[in-house]
């Protein structure tokens, strides 16, 4: 299997959930999603993380996103594990949680070796350890970011809403956004706009180089 890339698809599966049997692209639907992976239940770092997405689903509700956790391990730890969570950071954790016992979803989204074998029996966090990657994907179902942590390093989760909301204006209004960019900054006039387009879309746009071209960023 060749590792998967932006705007690769991203691989459809049924999975057992916390909610139920999914398919993933039908639970998609035709919004967001955001796919986020964890190597083990119980597990120090993790549980603060999955606090912290329950507390910002209004967040992502709100951009049209749905959120959706991963641990290689049963669903019924999951659940357990969901009170530790809650005890741990206040909040109610409301949305699905895979349980991957069998590595499918891992292997699938090349977060394990495709030819890893056996099952989630056995295995540590250390084993699974990169079992950490969140994914942002598309109405279109294709992967829109992937990006990997170390089990030591605790996600920035206000992070992934920034870049989801850059890349939800990019598919909205042919802009890019500079580093650091923050709600209500200015963004660049991507190089596909003419000038021409450019004088009728963004009215009043400043020219730095040639090639890049800022503007107020569009309502």
């Amino acid at each position: 299997m060749s590792l998967l890339r932006i705007n690769d698809e991203a691989p459809n599966f049924t999975a057992e959930t916390t909610h139920g049997t999914i398919n993933f692209h039908e639970w998609i639907g035709d919004g967001w999603a955001i796919l986020f992976s964890h190597p083990k239940d119980f597990t120090p770092v993790c549980t603060t993380e999955l606090g912290t997405m329950a507390g910002l689903e209004h967040e992502f509700a709100a951009r049209n996103t749905k959120i959706i956790g991963l641990s290689v391990d049963p669903v019924e730890n999951h659940a357990k594990w969901a009170q530790d969570i809650e005890d741990v950071t206040g909040n109610k954790v409301k949305y699905p949680m895979i349980g991957d016992v069998d590595l499918h979803v891992a292997k699938l989204y090349n977060m394990l070796p495709a030819d890893e074998t056996g099952t989630c029996e056995g295995r540590t966090a250390a084993t699974n350890a990169a079992v950490r990657t969140v994914f942002i994907i598309g109405p279109d179902k294709k992967i829109k970011l992937q990006l990997s942590y170390p089990m030591t390093t605790g996600r920035n989760f206000d992070e992934i809403l920034r870049v989801l909301d850059s890349i939800q204006l990019t598919a909205a209004h042919k802009v890019a956004t500079p580093a650091n960019w923050k709600q209500g900054g200015d963004v660049i006039i991507t190089p596909a706009v003419s000038n021409e387009e450019a004088d009728k879309i963004f009215p009043g746009y400043k020219t730095l180089k040639p090639y890049l071209r800022t503007t107020q960023q569009p309502k």
